[in-house]
C-alpha cells in the first residue's frame, strides 16, 4: 500500500482535472492526480468517449477527443503533475490534511493541503442496447447527449430527442435551428418541463411529437451508425418506426458526488454547491474550506469542454492562494 502527502490533489482526469493540474504544477505545486472510474468516468473524463470535438477553441479542423485528452495529459505530466490510475473508494474532508484512499494496481492513500474534485456527471441513460460505446454501441455515432456539442453533425437530417423535462425542451429547440425535423420522445401524455419552454418546443414547426412512447430500440445500420428507433405506445403497445440519423437524451445527467455526500453541500439534484451560494470566499470554494470543485461536478447548466476547463483554471489558482494564506 503506498502513502503520499501533495499539497494538491485532484480527483478526475478530465478536462478540468487536468487544466487544474497544468496550472497548479505551473505555479510550483505540482499536484497527485487519480484518474479513473470513480474519478468521473475512464481516464480523461467524457472526453476520451467523444469522436470529433469542433468547438474547442485553437483547432479549426477539429480533434479527436481522445486525442485531445491525451495532450492535456502530457501538458500536465509535463509540468510534474503525477497520475495514480485507480478508483477512489473513500475521501475524508472533516480534518486537515485531507484524506483519499482508493485503489488502483495497489492500493493508495493520499494526504493533502488542498483537494480539487473534478469528477464530473455522467449523462443519464434508458438502458438500452446500443448506449454503449463501440464497439458494443452506438455512443458518439448517433447516441449523444448533447445537442450543443454535437447538433452540428446533424445539419439537415432528421433527428430525436427523449425526455419531457426542460432538459428535453432546450435540446430540441436547439437543434430544430439547424436540422430537418426533431421527434420529440416522451413516454407520458403530461411533461415535466416549465410552462415557457414546453410551449417554445411546441410553437417550433419542424419539433414533431411521439407521446406517449416508450423507446423499445435504438436501431442501426451496417457500420454501427444510428439509423431511427422502435418505439411502442405506452397505453395500447403499438410499435412504430422512426428513421433518424440521431438519438439525442435527454433525460439529464447525474453528478459524481457520491464520494463527498454528507461532506459537502449539495443541491437538490446532487452537484457540488461552490462559491457564495456554499459561504466560500471564490467562485469554486466548496462547503470546506481548502475543496474546490471544477467542471460539470459542479456545473449543470453549461457541461461543455471549454468552461470546464475555465473552472479548473480558476479551482487551481483559488487552491494555490488559499494554500499561500
Amino acid at each position: 500500500m503506498s502513502q503520499q502527502h501533495s499539497k494538491i490533489a485532484v480527483i478526475g482526469s478530465g478536462c478540468a482535472g487536468l487544466t487544474a493540474a497544468i496550472y497548479a504544477s505551473r505555479a510550483a505545486m505540482p499536484p497527485i492526480l487519480v484518474e479513473g472510474m470513480a474519478a468521473g468516468g475512464p481516464p480523461g473524463g467524457q472526453l476520451a468517449l467523444t469522436s470529433e470535438v469542433e468547438n474547442y477553441p485553437g483547432f479549426p479542423k477539429g480533434i479527436l477527443g481522445p486525442e485531445l485528452m491525451h495532450a492535456m495529459r502530457g501538458q500536465a505530466e509535463r509540468f510534474g503533475t503525477q497520475f495514480i490510475v485507480g478508483d477512489v473508494h473513500k475521501v475524508d474532508l472533516s480534518r486537515r490534511p485531507f484524506t483519499v484512499e482508493g485503489e488502483g494496481l495497489d492500493p493508495f492513500t493520499i494526504t493533502c493541503d488542498a483537494l480539487i474534485i473534478a469528477t464530473g456527471a455522467k449523462p443519464k441513460k434508458l438502458g438500452l442496447v446500443g448506449e454503449q460505446e463501440p464497439p458494443a454501441g452506438m455512443w458518439g455515432r448517433g447516441v449523444t447527449s448533447c445537442a450543443t456539442c454535437d447538433g452540428h453533425f446533424y445539419r439537415g437530417e432528421d433527428v430525436i430527442v427523449i425526455g419531457g423535462g426542460d432538459t428535453a425542451m432546450e435540446e430540441a429547440t436547439y437543434l430544430a435551428k439547424m436540422v430537418r425535423t426533431v421527434t420529440l420522445v416522451h413516454r407520458r401524455d403530461e411533461f415535466r418541463a416549465s410552462r415557457i419552454m414546453l410551449e417554445r418546443a411546441r410553437h417550433t414547426a419542424n419539433i414533431k411529437w411521439a407521446v406517449p412512447y416508450h423507446v423499445d430500440a435504438i436501431l442501426g445500420d451496417g457500420d454501427n451508425n444510428v439509423r431511427g428507433v422502435r418505439l411502442r405506445h405506452a397505453q395500447s403497445g403499438e410499435t412504430r418506426e422512426i428513421e433518424a440519423k440521431g438519438f439525442f437524451l435527454g433525460i439529464g445527467h447525474e453528478p459524481n458526488t457520491g464520494l463527498f455526500r454528507g461532506q459537502l453541500t449539495l443541491d437538490e439534484n446532487g452537484y457540488i454547491v461552490v462559491g457564495a451560494a456554499a459561504g466560500g470566499a471564490t467562485a469554486t470554494a466548496t462547503s470546506v474550506a481548502g475543496v474546490f470543485a471544477a467542471g460539470d461536478v459542479a456545473d449543470h447548466v453549461y457541461r461543455q469542454a471549454v468552461t470546464a476547463a475555465g473552472t479548473g483554471c480558476q479551482a487551481a489558482i483559488d487552491a494555490e492562494r488559499f494554500l499561500s494564506h
